[in-house]
């Protein structure tokens, strides 16, 4: 049975149950902003408004638990790296989670800094409406869309690099990196 904390060896369950809720919630992200982009602007497409909508709170929920994240990663023991790691790829494995945490908190506030510009309120699943950080600015709304999408771009960059060094370690080198994020 899995821990609750972390130990040396491994992840505890709570960091586990909050790394692949928020890979589904990351990923699910990434495609349904993909998608809802390709649904066309013209009148009133109440699809593609539904989506945007969910695609902001789920984005809120990740910024949410982003937060908590990093706060059990502040409390508890960080898994050592496998020991056969060369120095330059456990700079590199703190550089792409150090990017995740960036990003991950990034792309929400991009999000949200959009939808002030474009007069639209965000709601976080209707608890409560957060406040609007800019005014209106059609033209500020354009270059945060190329942002928030660069920014998407380039996160969709850092989930295939991690998720092929996760695979590379599994069923090449064949060592623990992988199991130690496995329930």
């Amino acid at each position: 049975m899995t821990p609750i904390e972390n130990t040396e060896d491994r992840y505890g369950a709570v960091a586990i149950l909050l790394h692949w809720l928020m890979a589904f919630l990351v990923i699910g992200l990434l495609a349904l902003g993909i998608y809802m982009v390709t649904l066309p602007d013209v009148g009133f497409n109440t699809k593609k408004i539904t989506l945007i909508l969910y695609h902001k709170e789920l984005g809120l929920l990740v910024l949410v638990l982003l937060a908590v994240r990093l706060g059990w990663r502040l409390t508890n023991v960080l898994p050592q790296l496998v020991a056969h790691l060369p120095d330059w790829q456990k700079i590199a494995a703190r550089f792409v989670h150090l990017s995740f945490y960036a990003l991950m908190f990034v792309l929400p506030m991009t999000g949200w800094l959009m939808s002030s510009a474009a007069g639209i309120p965000v709601s976080f699943f209707g608890f409560f409406t957060l406040p609007d950080f800019l005014p209106r600015d059609d033209h500020l709304f354009q270059r945060l869309i190329d942002v928030h999408k660069w920014l998407a771009y380039v996160l969709v960059l850092v989930i295939f690099v991690h998720v092929g060094a996760a695979l590379r370690h599994h069923f090449v080198f064949k060592d623990d990196t992988l199991r130690k994020m496995l329930p």
